[in-house]
């Protein structure tokens, strides 16, 4: 029975899909020191013996029609013709080692599958069922180097590789069909090449899927002959091919990876940078503006924080000749005070003395001139401090006895005859 064409090609569409419309976004470097990988692929072999299985199937066709008699029983022989290409799921598994940084060299094993059938119908409408099935085991060694970014400018990580391998073919490589079964021989040198080109579609947390599309070419012989499997088949030994074109989907995860590359190196070849590391030429240019509106900020900063501390220094000064100014207009309106005071208590004991005093006119009138020296002298004289107010308010009480002594002398100096 056919397998689904359709049901192939949707498949092959959708896996070019996954690898063209790949969120390169969330792409990282593949880090994986030692990884596992599974690998699944679609495969059209490269086996042009297929003819000889599908002449098988005419000859029997033919028989079962030259033997209908009748028209009905012409009508009712049919036949399916075997797919004129042989279309698998081969899947591969291993270990890959990345020794050195875009270096990865791996060990796998692959399985491939191929089954083709058919069904003929004879003139007495019984079926009969034909098949062969392609089976191979074989094992390859790896080397892929991812290229480095100053080669591809694509992007700003080694996401392109390229890949060759070499195969050995290992027991259980072999074809059987509805007519017999051979095996193919497994040398120790292997025989069998393969290359293909990669792309690193998706990276995360350390999973890493490689798309690639490639060619192999695996070439096996066997002790025996085609007539072992096939009616009317060659009788010189039998040789096919397990290769083919393919692509393939890998899933590896990493078991021990790599510190993770810095996307702000400029070549992804070099050495991740290091924290502190000294900048570039270029670097340094492009610093240069922000470094200068850095230093004008902090200029300008401590321009104003300068200025703040100045008008503070102002205002505080200011205060404190405010305050000064104001002692001193205190002080003064004490001193006037204290003048004010003394002048009017001078007034009142002399005209308290004036009124007690027992003189007569001509006394009065004789004595009028000491007392007006003193007073001029009293206002003549500076504003006694407080210091010498008692003193001076002594020497005021003590002058109305002077005055009534001077006047008294002075009247006994007139009664004399």
């Amino acid at each position: 029975m056919k397998r689904p064409l359709f049901l192939k090609t949707v498949l092959c569409v959708l896996l070019f899909a996954a690898m063209v419309l790949a969120d390169t976004d969330k792409v990282e470097h593949d880090n994986g020191r030692i990884s596992i990988f599974l690998q699944p692929a679609i495969s059209f072999l490269s086996f042009e013996e297929r003819e000889y299985f599908q002449h098988a199937v005419d000859t029997i066709y033919r028989e079962f029609y030259s033997q209908a008699i009748t028209e009905s029983e012409s009508l009712t022989v049919a036949k399916q013709d075997f797919q004129k290409v042989n279309f698998c799921f081969p899947i591969s598994g291993g270990l890959q080692f990345q020794p050195f940084r875009d270096n990865f060299f791996s060990l796998g094993l692959s399985f491939i599958y191929d089954h083709e059938s058919v069904v003929l119908t004879d003139r007495r409408n019984n079926t009969h069922h034909y098949e062969y099935t392609i089976q191979g085991m074989p094992l390859f060694l790896e080397y892929r180097l991812a290229i480095p970014k100053n080669l591809m400018t694509l992007t700003g990580e080694s996401l392109f590789s390229v890949a060759v391998r070499w195969y050995w073919v290992l027991p259980g490589t072999e074809i059987y069909s509805s007519w017999g079964k051979i095996d193919a021989e497994t040398p120790l040198y292997g025989g069998g090449f393969g290359f293909s080109v990669g792309y690193l579609i998706t990276s995360w947390k350390g999973i890493n899927v490689f798309g690639d599309i490639g060619y192999s070419s695996i070439p096996v012989k066997s002790k025996k002959s085609y007539a072992n499997i096939v009616p009317d088949g060659p009788t010189e030994k039998a040789k096919w091919n397990i290769g083919g074109l393919q692509m393939q989907i890998r899933v590896g995860f990493g078991l021990w990876n790599y510190p993770k590359i810095d996307t702000t190196a400029t070549d992804s070849s070099k050495a991740p940078k290091k924290i502190g590391a000294s900048k570039t030429d270029k670097d340094t240019k492009a610093d240069k503006p922000t470094a200068k509106k850095a230093d004008s900020t902090a200029a300008a900063t401590d321009t104003t924080k300068t200025d703040s501390a100045k008008t503070t220094a102002d205002s505080a000064k200011t205060a404190a000749d405010t305050t000064k100014a104001m002692t001193d207009s205190t002080k003064a309106a004490d001193t006037t005070k204290t003048a004010a005071d003394t002048v009017k208590a001078d007034t009142t004991n002399k005209v308290a003395d004036s009124t007690a005093a027992p003189v007569d006119t001509t006394a009065k009138a004789a004595a009028p001139a000491p007392a007006t020296a003193d007073t001029t002298t009293k206002a003549a004289a500076p504003a006694p401090k407080n210091e010498s107010q008692s003193v001076q308010k002594t020497e005021q009480k003590s002058e109305p006895k002077k005055l009534e002594e001077k006047a008294t002398e002075t009247s006994t100096t007139n009664a004399r005859p």
